[in-house]
């Protein structure tokens, strides 16, 4: 089954707080979707994952461009799984494909956006309803994450 992880800011930015999880993940051979709902916000990802690290970059793709099927990070705004990823970061509050399909599914929300905590509680209450395995991870002050409950 799907293992299912949602992660709460609460001391940094997603900006900040996202790059270093897509790293970890292209680091351990898997393809990455990062699915939102906003194209400003995708585009502006987009730019930020190019620069965020003066040493180096992380490669990705966008939806809809050429050879996003290639891509070992593929920003979207759709649900569909273009690039074969095998994770998925659900951001932006957005409503995530099935499950089935992804290894491991991963909601990041910000702790300070009503409309974001009010979609990462549903997400929550609807799939622990359908039986699925839970994890809550929680910035602590130094903006490390810890597994809480």
């Amino acid at each position: 089954m799907t293992e299912v992880l949602f992660y709460h800011l609460t001391e940094s930015k997603l900006e900040d707080a996202l790059p270093p999880l897509l790293d970890k993940s292209v680091e351990r051979g898997w393809r990455v979707a990062v699915q939102m709902n906003d194209a400003a916000l995708r585009d502006k990802l987009d730019g930020h994952l190019w620069t965020f690290r003066d040493d180096s970059f992380l490669a990705h793709g966008l939806d809809g461009e050429e050879m996003a099927e290639e891509q070992p990070v593929l920003l979207t705004l759709t649900t569909d799984n273009v690039n074969g990823a095998t994770v998925r970061f659900i951001i932006d509050g957005a409503e995530p494909p099935p499950l089935d399909a992804y290894e491991r599914v991963v909601f990041m929300f910000d702790g300070y956006d009503q409309g974001q905590l009010e979609a990462a509680r549903g997400q929550w209450k609807k799939l622990k309803g359908e039986g699925h395995t839970l994890t809550y991870w929680q910035q602590n002050a130094e903006g490390r994450w810890e597994k809480k409950g």
